[in-house]
C-alpha cells in the first residue's frame, strides 16, 4: 500500500479491543513456515510474503485456502492461538473477540471441538497477563445453510462460556440471507449473539437484510452503508455497530469495488463519514498477518484520514463498549 500510516505515539499506549479478528488469519510468515515443516512441506519466509502479496479478493481466498490447509490438528491451532495472545499483549489489546472458521473445520472433517480445547489452554495462561478472549464461532455462506447449522451445533457441543458469538463470513452474494434465519434462531437458542460479513463486497441491501431478516447485533465490515443514507440512519438509531477493518479493505479490494474505480487509498475509505453520522464503529484488523497491519496501524490509518485524537480515542472506547463479554464498560 503507498500510504503506510504513521501512528502518533499515543496510539501504540492506548488500551485497545478487537472484535473482528480470525485466527487464521494472524499467522506469520515464520508461523507457516513452522507448520509447513510439522507437515512436510518445504517453505520459506519469503515464499509465505509472497503470497501474502494481493490485490484482490480472490487472491487473498485462494492465500487463505493455502495456509489454512496446514492447519491439521489441534497442536497446530494451539500453536497459533499461541503466537496470537503474544501478538495483542504487544499492542495493548485487552480484549478480544476471536473468530474460528469452524465451517472450515468441518469441510476437512476435523473435530472443532478438540481443536478449540487445544486452543484454550493455549491462551489461558495469557489471562494473568491482562489478556481476555472471547471467541466466535464462525461459517461460511458459500458451504449453505445446513453446513451452518452444524457450525452452530458444534458450539453447543463445546458447552463453553467463552464462545460469545456466531457469525457467518465468505462469499456474501452466494445465498439468500433469509436462507439463514432458521440458523440464526438456533444459535440465539444456544445463547450466541447474532454477526455477519455484510457490505464488504456486496452493495447496502445485504446490510438491511442482515438487520432486518437475521436480526444481526454487529456487522462485519458494512462499508457499503455509505451508499444508502437511510440505511446509516437506521444503524446510527438501532447502535448497531459496524466492524470496520480499513487496511483488509485496501489490500483485499473491497474499497475499489465500493468506490467502483482502480487505484484508491485509505483517504478514500468512509470511515469517517459512517462515524460521524453517528454509527458505532469498532475498528479492527480482520486478517492481519495477511494484510500487513495491526491494531496499532489500523488506529494510525483512521488518524490518516482526519480522525482528531479525541475521536481516535472514541473509537478505543467503543471497542470495548460494543464488546459481548467484556464487564467493565467504563474501561480506560
Amino acid at each position: 500500500m503507498p500510504d503506510e500510516p504513521k501512528p502518533k505515539p499515543f496510539l501504540s499506549g492506548l488500551p485497545k479491543a478487537e472484535l473482528h479478528l480470525h485466527l487464521e488469519g494472524t499467522i506469520l510468515p515464520a508461523t507457516v513456515c513452522s507448520l509447513t515443516a510439522r507437515h512436510g512441506v518445504k517453505a520459506t519466509e519469503d515464499d509465505v510474503r509472497r503470497r501474502y502479496n494481493y490485490t484482490d479478493f480472490l487472491g487473498f481466498l485462494n492465500t487463505f485456502k493455502w495456509v489454512t490447509s496446514f492447519l491439521r490438528d489441534p497442536a497446530d491451532y494451539a500453536l497459533i492461538a499461541h503466537d496470537l495472545c503474544e501478538q495483542l499483549l504487544a499492542q495493548r489489546v485487552r480484549y478480544a473477540e476471536v473468530t474460528l472458521s469452524v465451517g472450515v473445520m468441518l469441510l476437512r472433517n476435523q473435530k472443532p471441538e478438540a481443536n478449540f480445547a487445544a486452543i484454550l489452554r493455549a491462551a489461558e495462561e495469557f489471562e494473568s497477563r491482562g489478556l481476555t478472549l472471547r471467541w466466535i464461532f464462525d461459517a461460511v455462506r458459500q458451504f449453505g445453510p445446513d453446513a451452518a447449522m452444524r457450525v452452530v451445533e458444534s458450539a453447543n457441543n463445546c458447552a463453553s462460556p467463552k464462545i460469545v458469538a456466531f457469525g457467518i463470513g465468505g462469499d456474501e452474494l452466494s445465498i439468500a440471507t433469509k436462507d439463514f434465519l432458521p440458523v440464526y434462531e438456533a444459535a440465539s437458542a444456544a445463547g450466541l449473539h447474532r454477526l455477519i460479513h455484510a457490505g464488504e463486497i456486496g452493495g447496502p441491501e445485504k446490510i438491511r437484510e442482515a438487520v432486518e431478516l437475521l436480526h444481526i447485533e454487529r456487522v462485519g465490515h458494512g462499508i457499503a452503508a455509505v451508499h444508502d443514507p437511510a440505511l446509516m440512519d437506521l444503524l446510527a438509531y438501532r447502535r448497531i455497530p459496524l466492524e470496520i477493518c480499513p487496511v483488509s479493505n485496501v489490500r483485499t479490494g473491497a474499497l475499489a469495488r465500493q468506490c467502483q474505480r482502480n487505484g484508491v487509498a485509505l483517504s478514500d475509505h468512509p470511515l469517517p463519514q459512517l462515524f460521524r453520522h453517528g454509527i458505532p464503529i469498532v475498528l479492527s484488523t480482520d486478517d492481519p498477518a495477511m494484510f500487513h497491519t495491526n491494531l496499532t496501524a489500523e488506529y494510525a490509518a483512521a488518524q490518516q484520514m482526519g480522525l482528531s485524537d479525541a475521536e481516535l480515542g472514541q473509537l478505543a472506547q467503543a471497542s470495548f463498549i460494543y464488546a459481548f463479554d467484556f464487564k467493565d464498560k467504563t474501561f480506560s
